[in-house]
């Protein structure tokens, strides 16, 4: 990673009076958007700006949270005297990031059983990952039906139509492949399970273990559009 992607710079814009971060790298974007910066992607730029409508005291006190933020997980910020801070706040594993482990342990799975148990997360009925993402976006919507404004129900239709068809294929598709893989019981032929043992003919004494290198990772594919949407499951 370049060092220029561990520096930003945050302070306050001299013509607009806007409250500008500029630099980094997409973990320090997520921390900014975390502590409610908004991004804006320009053809040769992207950087955060404060919400509009915000009085001055609210600015300093979310630029300040923000530079607290950054430094506390490495970053060099650049910051306006009135963004200053020696606070440090602790860092957690967000959501998302805990989320994404589960791609390790497919990454790292030599059976079908196994990546059949990490699927179970994203498909339980009840209370798996897609469940709980289709009660955000069903939230989302009531919030948004009444809100007040011309284009709110608009808004609150398209994310019911994300809930309950285009969540709902997704979920299926998911759903029917960690059931067969439940069902195959397979070893994978190209991987399997580090013992960290040194093999028997092996004569250097710095060896770790015997096992071949891991198979080079797939680049990502577009999803195939399914022939026929499959019907959504009813919402609780």
């Amino acid at each position: 990673m370049a060092l220029a992607d561990r520096h930003l710079t945050l302070g306050r814009e001299v013509h607009s009076g806007e409250v500008l971060a500029r630099g980094g790298d997409p973990e320090a974007h997520s921390t900014l958007q975390r502590t409610g910066f908004v991004p804006i992607v320009r053809l040769h730029e992207t950087y955060h700006r404060l919400p509009v409508g915000l009085d001055e005291a609210e600015e300093n006190r979310l630029a300040t949270r923000a530079v607290a933020r950054l430094r506390a997980v490495g970053y060099s910020v650049d910051a306006d005297n009135a963004f200053d801070t020696e606070t440090r706040e602790p860092h957690y594993l967000p959501l998302g990031a805990q989320v994404a482990l589960l791609a390790e342990r497919i990454r790292d799975a030599t059976t079908s059983d196994e990546v059949a148990d990490v699927l179970t997360e994203l498909t339980a009925s009840h209370d798996g990952i897609l469940t709980a993402l289709g009660e955000v976006l069903a939230a989302t919507a009531d919030f948004y039906q009444d809100l007040g404004q011309p284009s709110d129900p608009h808004t609150a239709k398209r994310l019911q139509n994300l809930n309950e068809h285009q969540l709902g294929v997704l979920w299926s598709d998911l759903a029917h492949t960690r059931n067969e893989l439940a069902d195959r019981h397979q070893d994978h032929p190209q991987r399997r399970a580090c013992t960290t043992e040194i093999g028997p003919h092996e004569r250097e004494t710095s060896a770790v273990c015997a096992c071949p290198p891991p198979p080079p990772r797939l680049a990502a594919t577009p999803a195939a559009v399914p022939a026929s949407p499959a019907p959504a499951r009813p919402r609780r």
